[in-house]
């Protein structure tokens, strides 16, 4: 059997499997695309946005976190991800204030931390805005971060790129409600001018203060929230003149409170992160390939995942 957690924030759920001692099959370091696909499929698998592996920390981390979306497909970061991660790690220690760890990502060093009212602060790091750090063949726009014109399905959108370890594609709209959120979002994930596709977010400003965004990840589409991109679109309203450097980020799934001090500092993430359940897989289905790195399942196998409330 080999145990894994599921947790969520603001209502994007991840599946949390801890290998942080090695001690599991290989699967839980590289795992198959096809492998990460079921366990997130929501009908015959255990459903979730991604999949994250805590796994062994080094001489200047504590632990190191993959995140895989539901595709398969591995992302460099994720802000709502980590928050459930640091979550985890705080429930697995009994410790659920003033905890702190050095995580690393294929985005860099994150350090997330518990806070006294149980919200999960995160340090983000710097925003990427140079075109080829994204990235992204858009060239920097006179707001200082890279800038452009797409035409979609025949409408025109001004779009504002920054990177926050992964990319995002921000477009103002002025009702969210009216925009054809999925073809565009579509369509944005994977253009041309976004060569490793690109995280797509529509945002309404309600205030200096207050932004709204609907949220459509790279490799999961639709989901409810996105920390990464509350970020990114933090600092593209603040460099479009559209907001200050401290804003309530509305979402799908709830609110994120996201700063910028300034623009040599890291971008500031703050919001919850909840436990859903514990479970189990079976045997059978972490089973490896004659390799022995990845582990593939058939459509007959999908009966296999079970699932033991435990939260």
């Amino acid at each position: 059997m080999l145990q894994f957690s599921k947790y969520q924030g603001l209502g994007n759920d991840f599946i949390i499997i801890d290998n942080r001692h090695g001690q599991l099959p290989a699967v839980t370091v590289n795992p198959d695309p096809i492998w990460v696909q079921q366990l997130c499929d929501r009908h015959f698998g255990i459903g979730a946005d991604g999949l994250i592996l805590a796994l062994p920390g080094g001489l200047d981390f504590e632990l190191e976190m993959r995140i895989f979306n539901a595709d398969g497909s591995e992302a460099e970061m994720c802000g709502n991800g980590i928050r459930c991660l640091a979550q985890f790690l705080a429930d697995s220690s009994g410790e659920n204030t003033s905890c702190c760890w050095v995580v690393k990502t294929l985005a860099g060093l994150i350090r997330p931390s518990v806070q006294p009212n149980g919200q999960i602060l995160v340090d983000m790091g710097l925003p990427s805005l140079e075109p080829q750090q994204v990235p992204t063949t858009l060239n920097r726009g006179p707001a200082g971060l890279p800038q452009g014109e797409l035409v979609i399905h025949g409408t025109k959108l001004n779009i504002a790129v920054v990177g926050m370890g992964n990319p995002h594609a921000i477009i103002p709209v002025n009702d969210l409600d009216k925009i054809d959120f999925e073809r565009w979002a579509h369509a944005l994930e994977s253009h041309p001018v976004f060569p490793a596709r690109t995280n797509v977010h529509f945002l309404k400003v309600h205030a200096i203060n207050r932004l709204q965004i609907r949220v459509w990840e790279r490799g999961a589409g639709p989901t409810l929230a996105c920390g990464t991109g509350a970020c990114a679109t933090l600092v593209a309203a603040v460099l479009l003149g559209l907001a200050t450097n401290k804003a309530d980020v509305m979402l799908p799934g709830g609110i994120l409170n996201v700063s910028w001090p300034d623009r040599n500092s890291s971008v500031l993430m703050s919001g919850p992160a909840v436990a859903v359940f514990d479970g189990l897989l079976t045997p059978d289905l972490v089973s490896t390939t004659r390799d022995g790195l990845t582990s593939r399942i058939t459509a007959t196998d999908k009966n296999l995942l079970t699932g033991e409330l435990a939260r």
